[in-house]
């Protein structure tokens, strides 16, 4: 009899490959060191898809979008969503899979005339039994009251496109540094954040170096279980603002 099968999860805000006040360029260091995780879904914020200017003053930055050049042949399925467009290029969020990406879409949340910020919905295909995953990669705004109106629109979202019985992942930025967004979405959406259930309170992210603020969160439901994995200090401190979070998620 197969057992069930769990999967392993990180996300980063990957700060347009910089490291924090953008003194150095460090994708591919960044790029090594998700390799390293060996993550079956890896959830980005923040990662460049094109930028003219700095494909042409800074060195070694690489031809294809950032998330792609992340995803290289380990991972074969990737989405992005474009949330800030801009005259030299554009960055969002992406979801980076190993397995196939059946439907995705991207959903502005954006307040007007503030940061560009989105929901990417994609739905995934396990290999085994054909099992449908649904996972959000999240990037909430600065604004208290902005992250209020974004989180409405996650639960809305949740209850319109992804049925009740589906195991459900979103991870992401929530920006959430005064932890307003927990009880909002276990209430209305029964989400359990893995960190939360596991030591009591989320993890601190922010600042990368020294960590000060619980900023980004992995959320589930309908998970057999799920426990937070550790990740290094090093390199991670160095290559964004934000610290990684990983988790394994029994389905």
């Amino acid at each position: 009899m197969k057992s069930p099968p769990s999967i392993r999860v990180l996300t980063v805000n990957t700060h347009k490959g910089f490291t924090a006040l953008n003194r150095r360029f460090v994708l591919h260091e960044l790029r090594d060191a998700v390799r390293a995780v060996d993550a079956d879904l890896v959830f980005l914020q923040e990662v460049q898809g094109s930028h003219r200017h700095h494909g042409e003053r800074v060195a070694h930055w690489p031809q294809a979008p950032h998330y792609e050049f992340i995803a290289d042949q380990l991972w074969p399925q990737f989405a992005y969503g474009r949330n800030a467009v801009y005259p030299h290029g554009d960055h969002g969020n992406a979801l980076l899979s190993k397995y196939p990406i059946v439907a995705h879409t991207n959903h502005d949340v954006s307040v007007h005339g503030h940061e560009a910020r989105g929901l990417l919905h994609c739905t995934l295909r396990l290999p085994a039994g054909g099992e449908q995953v649904h996972a959000v990669c999240v990037h909430l705004g600065l604004s208290e009251a902005h992250r209020r109106r974004q989180l409405e629109l996650l639960c809305k979202l949740v209850r319109r496109d992804v049925p009740d019985d589906a195991p459900l992942v979103v991870a992401g930025d929530f920006n959430d540094w005064r932890d307003k967004a927990n009880p909002v979405l276990e209430r209305g959406l029964g989400l359990r954040e893995v960190f939360v259930h596991a030591h009591g309170h989320s993890a601190r992210t922010f600042p990368a170096r020294f960590p000060m603020f619980r900023l980004d969160r992995i959320y589930v439901r309908n998970a057999r279980s799920h426990r937070p994995l550790p990740l290094p200090h090093r390199p991670w401190a160095h290559l964004s603002d934000h610290a990684p979070l990983a988790a394994e998620i029994g389905l």
